[in-house]
Parts: C-alpha cells; structure tokens; sequence
C-alpha cells in the first residue's frame, strides 16, 4: 500500500475534519518518524506533544505490554490497583488532590467545567471567565470556553455564561467579574494561541483574586504538564496553586487518557456517585502507561533534560534571528517555544516537512516547536540546521522575487 491508496481509504471513509497532510507514518521512535515510503522526519511537534517522551519509550511500551497480558479494562464500580497508584503519584507530584480520570484534554475541561458550575449551584454562581486566543478542546463546553471565534462559527448557541478577558491584561479580568462569577480558567501558556506565556504578576493576581471571592482558579495543563517545561507542571514556576488542575497528552505517554486534579483544599463534596463519568477512563491500561511515563521522567532526568535542551534551543533560536529579520521574536518555557514571524508561519513548517522535520505552524504567524523531552543536543543542532535552511530558501526565493518585480 502506498500513500496515494491510504489517501483513498480516507476520501472515501473518513470524516474530512482535520487538515490532512499527505504524509502516512507508520513508525517512530525517540525523536524520529518513518513514513509510509521509508522517509525519515526528526519530529519536533510529536502527536500535537502527545508524545512527550518521544515516539514509543522502552519503558512505556514494556508497561503497556505487561499490563495488556493480565487486563485492559475494568469498570469503574470496581477497584482498579492502576488509576489508585497514578491517582496517588500525580497528587504526590503537584499538591493534595483527588482526581478524575477519563480519555482526553477535552473531557478533561469538560469535567472541570461541570465541577465549578456544581461547586457554584448552592450559591448561584455560574459564570466562568476564560481567556481570548485560549483553546480548551472541542467538546461544546470546552470550545465554548475557549476564547476564539473561529472554533465557534456554525456551532450557536453556545454554552451560555462564558465570558472572554485579554491574556495578561489583571484589568481585563477583573470587569468581567460578577456576583456570578464561579471560575476563572486558563493555560500557564497558550499553546494554540502562539505559545504565549502568563506573566507572573497576571497568574498570581489570578490566585489572589480568585481567593478573595471565593472563585476556583482552574489550570489547563493538557499541553504544559508532564515536564513541558522543565517542571512537572508550569504552575510550579509560580508562587501559587490551582484549585484545580487539567491534564492529558503527555500523561499517558502516546495512549488516551485525561484527567482533572480538584485540590484537597476544597473541602464539600462536589460530584458524588452518578453526577459524572467515563465509561473508558482510567482503566488499567492507560494508568499502567501513567505510571510508566512518572518513571520514566524520574528515572532519566528528564526534567533537567528540558531545561538544558530548552536552553540550547534559545541559544539556536537567536542566532537564526540574528540572520533572519523576518523572525520578530522568540518566547517559550523549557522545551514549549514559538517563533513569531513578520508573515506567515505556514510556508515555514510546509517546507520544513519536505526537508524532512516535523514542527507546526500556528495563529498564522507563529512557528510552534516542542521536541520531545528526550531530545539530544545533536538532534537539536540537526533540526535548527534544517529549519536555518527553511529560512534560507524562502528567504532567497522572496529575494529573487522582488528583484524580478523590480526590473
């Protein structure tokens, strides 16, 4: 089978919502992918950073291996040894927490969001404020509370009492509360919205705020916990905690899980017995993956990795703006960067791909890179080798084309 035929299959059986790049991969390991044809790519934006360890750990795929000889699933009115001991490690990892399992980033939210609305029932309170440029996930409750207009066109009405502040901007926020105000939701850094960085001042006015009005502050960690960027979760570069925290893609390691992490402070009991659900989620083998992904970050350094590798991809990044005015700036924590471009980002990682590496392009004008947190010194110097190549011919190209204009 080549591409052109799995291109069929998808035509023709596929529902048409993601834009398809015509790259089938059928195999990966560390920081590279193969394709189809036998191409080999150096992967900087593994599986939306699902695969944060990279492709296919040793140590998460024996877990999964042994874990799928004794059993997969188990319903959740039974005890399941797996989620009790990821349960345990994820709270012992961030803070005092009870936590809900389930499959994705956005159920995840989408869990969160029913929390805060049942923790503000006895009072009213039903209101939550996100953040513009924001991006929850694409369930209704998630794509609502996620501040862009694009995700929300052809799907109205939306959930209602959402209300959207400017990222970074303590003012903005606070016009937007009310006597029924419940939440205030966001990410540490924007990923979908150009790799955009919370201030300290911003996040830990947030904490105070929400402290003062009884509001729960709720962390979307989906792309930034696991080790993203050089802690275990990017609320632990601020002087704070959330009331609840939100995870996924890295958690398991390159399988489905989610889950939101509601801190011990909150004392009520909130969702009890049949107020919420997931009939797959943290079932044993997922949680196997869980544990497997905790060790592998322990075992092998890899949060010291980050912060290192982060670094050397800052030094990387300046000299290729040095050369290249046509990059405005760099931003980022650990191994979570954007470059921000004068034009647009999607020609850059179109001819990055045809050059054999895998990054993405996002908000039109930002370059998002996010190499695995295993990533080497070399496969980084290869991989900012080939983007100064990307920058190079598009570059060039530009050049030529003015002076032929010109004459």
């Amino acid at each position: 089978m080549k591409t052109s035929d799995v291109q069929k299959l998808y035509d023709e059986y596929v529902m048409p919502t993601y834009a398809r790049l015509p790259v089938c991969l059928v195999k990966g390991k560390g920081s590279r992918v193969w394709d189809l044809e036998g191409k080999e790519y150096l992967d900087f934006f593994p599986g939306w950073a699902v695969s944060g360890l990279g492709h296919c750990h040793p140590i998460v795929v024996n877990a999964i291996k042994e874990q799928a000889r004794k059993m997969l699933h188990v319903a959740n009115n039974f005890l399941n040894v797996k989620q009790a001991e990821l349960a345990k490690t994820i709270s012992e990892a961030s803070f005092p927490a009870r936590i809900f399992f389930c499959n994705s980033g956005a159920e995840a939210n989408e869990g969160a969001i029913k929390f805060a609305k049942k923790y503000g029932s006895e009072t009213g309170r039903f209101e939550i404020i996100t953040m513009k440029n924001s991006f929850h996930g694409r369930t209704l409750a998630a794509m609502t509370a996620t501040g862009q207009e694009k995700f929300h066109q052809g799907f109205q009405p939306l959930m209602e009492k959402f209300r959207y502040a400017d990222f970074n901007d303590l003012e903005s926020v606070k016009k937007l509360v009310t006597d029924k105000t419940i939440a205030i939701m966001l990410e540490p850094i924007q990923g979908e919205g150009g790799v955009s960085v919370a201030s300290r001042g911003f996040l830990e006015s947030l904490r105070k705020l929400c402290d003062e009005k009884d509001m729960l502050l709720i962390l979307d960690e989906v792309q930034t916990g696991m080790g993203r960027t050089g802690k275990m979760f990017a609320y632990q570069h601020y002087n704070l905690e959330p009331d609840i925290m939100t995870l996924a893609k890295t958690l398991g390691g390159g399988v489905p899980i989610g889950a939101f992490v509601v801190n011990r402070k909150i004392k009520k009991e909130v969702l009890t017995a049949g107020m919420h659900g997931s009939t797959f989620g943290g079932n044993p083998l997922v949680c196997a993956a869980g544990l497997a992904v905790f060790k592998a970050i322990k075992k092998e350094k890899l949060l010291t990795n980050t912060i290192r590798m982060g670094e050397l991809l800052d030094r990387e990044f300046e000299k290729l703006k040095a050369k290249y005015p046509v990059i405005e700036s760099t931003r980022g924590v650990g191994l979570m960067k954007g470059l921000k471009l004068k034009e647009p980002s999607a020609p850059y990682a179109t001819e990055a791909r045809e050059q054999g590496f895998l990054i993405n392009a996002t908000q039109g004008d930002v370059l998002r890179i996010m190499p695995p947190m295993t990533v080497t010194a070399k496969e980084i110097k290869l991989g900012l080798k080939i983007l100064g190549n990307v920058f190079h011919k598009l570059q060039s190209k530009k050049s030529e084309g003015c002076a032929c204009s010109n004459h």
